[in-house]
């Protein structure tokens, strides 16, 4: 487990946070600028020196205020990946990856060289210099100097965030493989939902310094009560669903998700990937029936859940698809004239052309170009 007990407090900025979180996979700090993602960062690293608290990674105490443990960044065994890829301009791109390496004794290097090169796909960069390197190419060889230094976990601080689309769509499938293949733990800090329902197994939402929700992707981005800090306007619902086999023409894909199928414009994803589809509330129709004649592709059985009305003409209405949840935005008029009340059976309407391809992620390595041998 990975344990976090800190309070820091400044005339400006105070931050008090406690969580647990399982040393698997990507947990993600999500919030806006300014929430304490980037300060909890740097209080994990020892950048920062928390007032009190404790800080324990798989069992090795970090930080311990009251028994005086208190262990410098380079004793901590962490890797650390900035926004700037901080690359030594002067060193070539192997002479940076082995930078801290070369620190380890050979007994406490539990990466090779050779596998991170082939897992972040940079061995035809070896002897270049930064300069000659792209954004996304310099963010890959920073991750690979973090891996290298053989760290028990790996914080990533926005990494992405001076990345253009399609800079950043070349290396979140590299981050993604990274607990997979090294069985190493990240923490990572984002406030864009595209990387969060991408990457994350876990999420926890920060505001104000505290955290307002911890847990699964798909529970917290689900929530209509976090809406104000995930999104109004992207607020909505994630389901884990899998590319089915076969074309259903007319250029489309069938996706499967427990709970029923859901048809959304053609994948270039072979059948059997994983994905995260990210389904808006405000995309979202209710019906008693199941429409006849109708454009509307999707009709999903569900029950409701909740209704909570807001103090204008709208309100969230919770529904339970077979174990997956999802949520709809609509007036209280409908509310009233549909009957909408806990345990109703409805049908959840969703236009096949309301789910674009940028809220359909692959969570899986299917989408990974295959590593590179070449290490001239």
């Amino acid at each position: 487990m990975i344990e976090i007990d800190v309070v820091r407090h400044r005339k400006k900025f105070s931050i008090e946070v406690s969580i647990s979180v399982e040393q698997t996979g990507i947990t993600t700090l999500f919030g806006s600028s300014g929430s304490g993602k980037s300060t909890l960062i740097e209080l994990i690293a020892g950048l920062l020196r928390p007032d009190t608290g404790r800080i324990v990674v798989d069992g090795r105490v970090l930080f311990d205020h009251e028994r005086g443990i208190d262990l410098p960044p380079e004793k901590r065994r962490l890797g650390l990946v900035f926004q700037d890829a901080r690359l030594f301009p002067h060193l070539s791109v192997r002479a940076n990856l082995v930078f801290g390496m070369r620190r380890l004794r050979p007994q406490d290097r539990r990466l090779a060289f050779d596998d991170v090169v082939d897992l972040l796909g940079i061995g035809r960069l070896l002897a270049r210099r930064p300069f000659q390197l792209s954004g996304g190419e310099r963010q890959r060889v920073a991750i690979g100097r973090a891996l290298l230094t053989s760290p028990d976990l790996l914080l990533m601080d926005e990494p992405l965030a001076s990345l253009d689309q399609p800079r950043k769509n070349e290396i979140l499938p590299f981050i993604r493989r990274l607990p997979d293949e090294l069985a190493m733990p990240v923490i990572y800090v984002s406030h864009a939902l595209e990387e969060v329902i991408r990457l994350s197994d876990r999420v926890v939402v920060l505001a104000d310094g505290r955290v307002r929700a911890s847990g699964p992707v798909e529970d917290i981005l689900s929530r209509p009560d976090l809406a104000p800090l995930t999104g109004r306007f992207w607020a909505g619902a994630v389901l884990d669903a899998q590319v089915a086999p076969g074309d259903p023409g007319y250029g489309l894909t069938e996706l499967h998700f427990p709970g029923g199928t859901l048809l959304v414009p053609r994948l270039d994803h072979p059948a059997g990937t994983r994905v995260r589809v990210r389904v808006r509330s405000r995309d979202i129709s209710i019906a008693l029936q199941p429409p006849v004649q109708s454009s509307v592709l999707n009709a999903i059985p569900a029950s409701v859940v909740s209704v909570t009305e807001d103090d204008v003409a709208q309100a969230d209405v919770v529904l339970d698809a077979g174990g997956s949840r999802l949520l709809a935005r609509i007036t209280h008029r409908s509310v009233a004239h549909l009957n909408l009340v806990p345990g109703a059976r409805v049908f959840a309407l969703i236009k096949a052309a309301s789910v674009d391809r940028p809220s359909i992620q692959a969570t899986g390595l299917s989408d990974l170009p295959p590593p590179e041998t070449d290490h001239a």
